[in-house]
């Protein structure tokens, strides 16, 4: 897949209201992701990645490559870790950090309930 067409991904960012709480946010299906990709949700006034690995786990980082801002929900996902489209970094979807330079993403527990993503903000590590 070239360059040009794993960055036209990115309009596929979904808009999800923020709860009154502001601690939880159901972003919808499982199913929206499909397995060994990320998909980016717009969250109030930030965009999340959420990613469903091929092991079935749910991972959430800050959507933004600290580098030149590449979109990660656009990035190759495996070994346990995203690789940035536009420059190669490479960020652990467990913890944010990444594993070439000195440099880290936000990390949200996301959990799977009845078929459902729930992003967990009070847990903002």
């Amino acid at each position: 897949m070239t360059l040009e067409a794993r960055s036209a991904r990115a309009c596929w960012e979904t808009d999800v209201d923020s709860p009154a709480d502001g601690r939880s946010i159901d972003l919808g299906t499982v199913d929206a992701i499909p397995v060994g990709e990320g998909r980016a949700y717009r969250v109030g006034g930030k965009t999340v990645a959420v990613f469903r690995p091929r092991d079935g786990r749910l991972y959430a980082l800050d959507n933004r490559c600290p580098h030149r801002a590449g979109s990660l929900a656009d990035g190759i996902v495996g070994g346990g870790a995203v690789i940035c489209p536009l420059h190669g970094w490479k960020f652990e979807l467990a913890s944010g950090r990444c594993l070439n330079e000195s440099a880290r993403v936000r990390s949200y527990p996301v959990v799977l309930m009845d078929g459902r993503m729930i992003l967990l903000l009070e847990g903002e590590a």
